[in-house]
């Protein structure tokens, strides 16, 4: 294992205002680390997630893995959406950026264990900084959720509107439908009896047409709430598409985060139709707020 000093930095992801949205450590050198001592960064770095690059081993500009406080994620949202904007700007990623097709002004392609994840860029006029990408999702698989009825006791819930389903796509959300948002700001899970629930991000939403707001918690993965879920995003805008709570092909507004005090905002489009989703997207901004270099 080598043990030179690592630069990361620390982007708030799914926000322009910095110390709101969901934030992400970034390590621009993850070569020679191993998957126990990248777990043990993550475990120190205490986020939600804290991603790693390395070269690429496929079709992508730089492959990343993905790190909660207790495990390896094959694909995560806000986490890799942070780490192509910190790619796109960031002065200490410059050299990698010039390895990349294009000096990698318009997007960047990451390897995940879910294939590899495109993100085109937004940048600001003056000065040239990504202020916002776009990320095209691996498609979810879903079905009926076998553990429906104890996910809906630990929430204090008799239902769910639509039934609750679980969708994959790297991680495994389960998406839990409220009648209106003072019911989703009123949950207070019993997350004892969530963690009973293997693998499994619990992903509560409400609202209506092209707007809506989702809290996530997840004792499996480490995290108890999340204040953004970019992987998330995509499969809810599917399921709400899917049950005819909003359109297919336009974009939704889904707020995150507000009943944390880091509110957060994600943007989500699938294309396609009942018989066959052709396409996922979310987006959302970041703004890059440390850098540092971790010596042990």
């Amino acid at each position: 294992m080598t043990t030179r000093p690592r630069a990361y930095a620390v982007a708030d992801v799914f926000t322009s205002v910095p110390l709101e949205g969901n934030p992400v450590a970034v390590f621009l050198d993850g070569d020679g680390l191993s998957a126990e001592r990248m777990q043990r960064i993550a475990r120190e770095m205490n986020l939600s997630e804290t991603t790693f690059l390395m070269p690429p081993a496929a079709d992508g500009d730089l492959r990343v893995r993905i790190f909660t406080p207790v495990n390896e994620l094959p694909f995560a949202g806000h986490p890799t959406l942070g780490t192509a904007c910190v790619l796109g700007s960031s002065p200490a990623a410059a050299a990698l950026r010039e390895r990349m097709p294009g000096g990698g002004v318009d997007g960047v392609r990451l390897e995940t264990a879910m294939g590899t994840v495109p993100f085109t860029f937004e940048r600001d006029a003056a000065d040239g900084r990504v202020t916002a990408a776009v990320m095209t999702q691996p498609v979810p698989t879903w079905g009926p959720y076998a553990e429906e009825a104890l996910l809906l006791e630990s929430l204090g819930l008799r239902a769910s509107v639509p039934p609750v389903e679980i969708y994959h796509n790297g991680p495994r959300h389960a998406l839990v439908g409220l009648p209106d948002l003072p019911a989703l700001s009123a949950l207070r899970p019993d997350l004892l009896t969530m963690s009973r629930l293997p693998d499994m991000a619990a992903n509560c939403f409400a609202g209506a047409d092209l707007t809506w707001r989702n809290r996530m918690f997840s004792p499996a993965y480490g995290v108890n709430e999340d204040a953004a879920t970019g992987s998330a995003a995509g499969p809810l805008a599917v399921h709400l598409a899917r049950h005819g709570l909003a359109p297919f092909g336009e974009w939704l507004d889904i707020e995150q985060g507000v009943e944390m005090g880091r509110p957060s905002l994600m943007r989500a489009r699938v294309t396609g139709g009942v018989a066959g989703i052709d396409r996922v997207e979310v987006a959302g901004g970041a703004v890059t707020v440390a850098h540092g270099t971790l010596t042990a």
